[in-house]
């Protein structure tokens, strides 16, 4: 099976060729530019693409994809919100992702996240750098003996009640589902979660119903100074409402690793471009904000564990045994 990487970096090099050495019958070939309705004519001839989170896989691309004769979509990763599966399945696709390649990579960054925020990690670095050792305006709280609200207690989720719980911290949770697993966990209607939640954290994925789940409205509704964090995904979040929420002074802190306007930025070096009139320069602009680049998921683990199950994926898809919960 020859393969085309779309979007692939040195990391993803480095990780998939040292897993490659155990499956045979597999050829990959890595490209730096991501998938588009121009590069998707670089997918002729090979028998499988591998895209990212953020890889355009929409109407147009799928249908050159399938002129092409590709049936196989490997997703490095979990997300699929940025496929058009309608068209994918009309035209007899299938589509593999990761669904679990390490929930603790995510949820330990969503905590980095929080406590960053939280102590001004961010600022007393650059004071020190430039020599400044005073500690004003660097004061945080004490997360033990506050309440977490964690959205979504999938994997993720749960790893990071979990990370919260170990702080000291009283668990409260919004699921459509509860997790049988997390016993110490009390589930309640989202607005209860938002009302109590010292620490707000997302971890739901991306539908027609989580779309802009944090809004004006919502965003009313939790307490004064709540540190929040989103390493889900961008959308879940109402990006002018934040901005107007973050300059009312209703959060103490906001991590963010996702965002609306990322697609742009995501794993791209723009170290030499004026962002002014960005959604990412006016988050950038608030003392009280991070933004990491999409990063949750990269740990050693999480590529090795994401190679494997990719590699996998290809191979089951020939065989026909394709394991349920990769196939979306």
């Amino acid at each position: 099976m020859k393969i085309l990487f779309y979007d692939a970096t040195s990391y993803d090099k480095e990780s998939f060729d040292k897993e490659l050495k155990k499956y045979e019958g597999i050829e990959i070939t890595y490209q730096e530019t991501d998938i588009s309705e121009k590069t998707v004519l670089l997918a002729q001839g090979y028998d499988a693409i591998c895209a990212f989170v953020n890889s355009n896989l929409s109407e147009p691309v799928i249908n050159k994809l399938n002129e092409m004769g590709i049936k196989l979509i490997l997703l490095r990763c979990a997300g699929f919100n940025n496929v058009d599966l309608d068209r994918a399945h009309e035209y007899g696709m299938t589509i593999l992702r990761v669904p679990g390649y390490s929930p603790e990579a995510v949820a330990e960054h969503a905590m980095t996240l929080a406590l960053a925020v939280n102590r001004h990690v961010h600022k007393s670095y650059i004071k020190v750098r430039e020599n400044n050792f005073s500690l004003v305006g660097l004061t945080g709280v004490n997360f033990n003996g506050k309440t977490a609200g964690i959205i979504g207690t999938g994997k993720i989720g749960a790893a990071m009640c979990r990370i919260c719980r170990g702080f000291g911290m009283k668990v409260v949770a919004y699921d459509m589902f509860k997790n049988p697993e997390l016993d110490f966990v009390e589930y309640m209607e989202l607005a209860n979660v938002l009302q109590q939640s010292d620490l707000i954290s997302l971890h739901c994925p991306l539908t027609e119903e989580t779309h802009h789940l944090i809004n004006a409205n919502t965003i009313e509704m939790m307490k004064d100074n709540v540190v929040f964090v989103n390493t889900s995904r961008g959308a879940l979040v109402n990006t002018e409402d934040l901005i107007q929420g973050i300059r009312s002074g209703r959060f103490f802190g906001v991590g963010l690793d996702v965002y609306e306007e990322e697609g742009a930025n995501v794993f791209e070096n723009r170290e030499d471009e004026l962002l002014e009139h960005s959604v990412t320069a006016r988050l950038l602009s608030f003392p009280n904000v991070i933004v990491t680049s999409h990063q949750g998921f990269l740990t050693h683990e999480a590529l090795e564990a994401i190679s494997q199950t990719t590699l996998q994926n290809a191979i089951d898809f020939e065989k026909g045994c394709i394991k349920e919960g990769n196939q979306v």
